[in-house]
């Protein structure tokens, strides 16, 4: 028993003095490095939060706590640590979204066009700069058109889309792309075929149309399946190196056998393509075109998410939904007005082209440069609308194949497909 009493003893003397140490470096954390306390229980938090919220996970006290310690057991405090600062220093450099989300609903909405209206004059100011300096160095017209120009039109969904993957809003980021090449197929050819027959060339038929189906059908495939990065439902860096590879080899196709038939002394439709459209201006004024063009996209790119990201909240919607709609609508109304004014103008013969090209260069393009930048999760409703995508195509190319022309009657019935579509996203 004296024994037993003795150890007991024993025992309590280092348990008191272990509390005592515990105490004293408790006191020590309160003391000196109480901000790396609050910024660690943050980088936590925020970790947690986003991880779950980009796998799909429902998010519940339970799940935060266990993702927590998943975090703490593979980190340690050191690497949680640098997190916490990234994550302090975003928290500060985000003003912009704290303004957003702070604002007024009918303020967000203003917020909205702000952001569209930078993305779509910052596009044009940059093409117009950059394709004023490639004339000056003698750079021919028809690779200015088929690249400055061409990618001009995409910009907005390129900022959109890379602004997105950034901040980890995985779901507006592909979205905006899936539902721009939608609308590209469905509205805006179909709106031109509704005002005027929209002629459909050879080549269209034969190798634009079934590119951008193979483009399509690569994102899908990447998405889904993980080619790249061997990760499911993950557009990885390697895709996107991928898509961007893919993108380049396009582009040399393009401009070669645009030279091809240039040298041949046959005409060459493209945008941009002749000497008239393009304007020469100062080297000043161009340098300011470019460089007030590449910022004015890259702002109204940030303000476009976090004022699409704030209405969807507010309104219920999901981010998959406000990108299929209301995002990727408005990165795709120059296109729409361009071949609207085209139509009332008897001239919709490019309006074909034009979107298939659009829709090529959003997938290769922007997807290539969003997922290279940062990964993007894709989510089963975007490979729904993937698939969407795939049979629209499949159906232009079959209207389009039948007389080499699209008339009213297939121009009504695709903004019909597309109307019925937009219903089905919104009570899905």
């Amino acid at each position: 028993m004296e024994e037993k009493k003795e150890t007991n003893q024993v025992t309590e003397v280092k348990n008191s003095k272990e509390i005592k140490n515990i105490s004293k470096q408790k006191e020590e954390i309160s003391k000196n490095d109480s901000k790396y306390e609050i910024e660690l229980i943050t980088a936590y938090a925020q970790l947690a939060f986003h991880t779950l919220k980009n796998s799909n996970t429902e998010i519940t006290a339970k799940s935060i706590k266990e993702e927590v310690k998943m975090f703490y057991e593979k980190f340690g405090n050191t690497e949680v640590k640098r997190l916490a600062n990234i994550i302090m220093k975003e928290k500060k450099e985000k003003n912009m979204e704290k303004l957003i989300n702070d604002a007024p609903f009918v303020l967000v909405l203003v917020f909205l066009v702000i952001g569209f209206t930078l993305l779509i004059k910052g596009a044009d100011l940059f093409v117009e700069g950059s394709s004023s300096v490639a004339k000056r160095l003698h750079v021919p017209s028809i690779i200015i058109g088929l690249t400055i120009v061409a990618m001009g039109t995409s910009l907005p969904e390129t900022a959109v889309s890379v602004s997105a993957s950034l901040v980890g809003n995985n779901e507006l980021a592909v979205s905006n792309v899936v539902g721009s090449n939608i609308f590209n197929l469905m509205v805006v050819i179909g709106v031109c075929a509704m005002l005027a027959t929209v002629n459909v060339a050879k080549e269209t038929i034969t190798r634009d149309i079934p590119l951008s189906l193979i483009c399509a059908g690569l994102l899908m495939l990447f998405g889904s399946v993980g080619i790249g990065d061997k990760s499911d439902l993950t557009l990885g860096r390697f895709d996107g190196v991928i898509l961007i590879a893919f993108f380049a080899g396009y582009l040399f196709y393009m401009v070669k056998i645009a030279l091809k038939a240039s040298r041949e002394g046959k005409s060459v439709e493209i945008e941009g393509g002749s000497d008239e459209d393009i304007k020469i201006v100062s080297v000043p004024v161009s340098i300011i075109f470019i460089v007030g063009g590449a910022i004015a996209i890259a702002f109204g790119g940030d303000v476009t998410v976090d004022a699409a990201s704030r209405i969807a909240s507010d309104l219920g919607m999901s981010q998959t939904l406000i990108g299929l709609t209301i995002v990727s609508i408005g990165t795709s109304l120059p296109e729409l007005v361009t071949s609207i004014v085209a139509a009332r103008k008897n001239e919709v013969d490019m309006a074909l082209g034009n979107a298939i090209g659009s829709n090529i260069f959003n997938i290769l393009m922007v997807l290539g440069v969003a997922s290279a930048i940062s990964p993007i999760s894709i989510i089963k409703e975007n490979i729904i609308d993937m698939c969407v995508l795939i049979v629209f195509t499949v159906c232009v190319w079959i209207f389009a194949g039948t007389k080499k022309k699209i008339g009213k009657i297939e121009g009504f019935c695709m903004v019909a497909f597309y109307l019925a579509y937009a219903v089905y996203i919104i009570i899905r």
